[in-house]
């Protein structure tokens, strides 16, 4: 979650130490600010309990964080955004920690268009799980 101290249009002067500038592509903006990292555990029906949560600058990347502070956790299951789907990673934390990360199914850039249609019931399907366990159980990350 974003936390915006001004548009990246202008200059930070705010918390300058710890602010940086980063791009928000849920609101399509960049802005000066920090970034906030929660990771919790899921109660169905219910908001989730925090274990753990990370501030950092808006640069950071949310894949970099994750593979420093959370990557060794074992035996989980976390639902996280598409910016979580790097398989070779995750392959080798699901061997070596029996941990995996789901994400909604992100297109392959120049699939042919009758292997997209092929599979793409399966994956909306798959998708929209994800998601809905993200939002409405406020998922791991």
């Amino acid at each position: 979650m974003p936390i915006i101290t001004c548009s990246g249009k202008r200059s930070g002067k705010v918390a300058r130490e710890i602010t940086a500038k980063g791009y928000c592509s849920t609101k399509g903006m960049y802005y000066y600010g920090l970034k906030l990292h929660a990771l919790g555990f899921r109660h169905i029906d219910k908001l989730p309990h925090p274990e753990q949560i990370i501030f950092t600058p808006a640069s950071v990347n949310d894949l970099t964080l994750y593979k420093e502070a959370w990557s060794e956790i074992e035996n989980r299951t976390f639902f996280g955004d598409k910016i979580y789907n790097n398989s070779d990673f995750f392959n080798t934390m699901k061997l070596n920690f029996n941990s995996e990360m789901l994400t909604p199914v992100k297109a392959v850039k120049g699939m042919p268009e009758v292997l997209k249609k092929m599979d793409r019931a399966a994956n909306d399907l798959f998708s929209r799980a994800v998601s809905k366990s993200k939002t409405t159980h406020r998922g791991f990350i």
